[in-house]
């Protein structure tokens, strides 16, 4: 018979299984380990492999489900869908199929992609919002990545910078992306900051533009300075994908692609 206090560590730990079970399906459907159309195995199955109680599979999979990459159909069973169903700025979704020892440069073209729509029209908005708070952060920010001594403080100021103008929009639904952008940076930095491009270094004046104009309440400058932000990264993210497949002997479409 179970104590008090064993039940009370099961319900603490709780929360860490269900995180477990849901980190590793979804890394295996976002590498397509499990492909999409294929069905999970049963929910006793599951509860065998992972040591976990059927509580526990049934909230990954609520999860799962919730984040748009399976389909629960009685009857039927838990299908994995297509990737046009899933929701792609999760910042889960985004974590799972970027990776980070190795990540997919054409989702990180295709987000960046994405990125080049929202986060200049986010630095207008906040050149005519932001308030003193809001500049200091943006500001800070930037001294911060100017005086970065390792990839790990340029990941974070970065990202705190971009944040930092999300935030100044006022916007409630521009700050919903602050995750999807959080991820994605660090995605980014695996690949940039610590080649020998130099691309953090040289994409610093780019950020200071954007701060000044900011700063200034210039809302056309600042639109433009944080399209060649993102335009800077996106033409090295393009020049890295097209490199990697002459590799692998495959003609690229990378270098089709253009921040405009």
């Amino acid at each position: 018979m179970r104590t008090k206090r064993t039940k009370s560590a099961e319900k603490r730990s709780k929360p860490g299984r269900i995180h477990a079970v849901l980190t590793t399906l979804g890394r295996e459907i976002a590498q397509d380990i499990i492909p999409a159309g294929a069905v999970l195995p049963p929910e006793s199955d599951l509860e065998a492999r992972f040591g976990v109680g059927r509580g526990v599979v049934r909230e990954a999979i609520k999860t799962l489900s919730g984040k748009g990459l399976i389909s629960v159909q009685p009857r039927h069973g838990t299908r994995v869908l297509p990737r046009r169903d899933w929701s792609l700025l999760d910042r889960d979704v985004l974590s799972w199929l970027v990776g980070h020892d190795k990540p997919d440069l054409k989702l990180l073209l295709a987000v960046q992609e994405v990125r080049s729509i929202i986060e200049p029209a986010a630095a207008a908005l906040a050149a005519t919002r932001a308030t003193k708070n809001d500049r200091q952060h943006i500001n800070a920010a930037l001294r911060a990545m100017e005086n970065s001594d390792s990839q790990d403080s340029a990941t974070a100021a970065d990202k705190a910078f971009h944040l930092a103008i999300l935030d100044a929009t006022h916007n409630p639904v521009l700050q919903g992306f602050r995750g999807a952008i959080d991820t994605i940076l660090s995605a980014v930095f695996v690949v940039a900051v610590d080649s020998v491009d130099g691309w953090f270094e040289e994409n610093l004046a780019n950020h200071a533009a954007a701060a000044r104009a900011i700063e200034e309440g210039n809302a056309k400058k600042a639109r433009s300075a944080m399209e060649d932000v993102l335009g800077y990264t996106q033409s090295k993210l393009a020049k890295r994908d097209s490199r990697a497949r002459r590799r692998k002997g495959r003609p690229g479409d990378a270098d089709d692609v253009r921040q405009r």
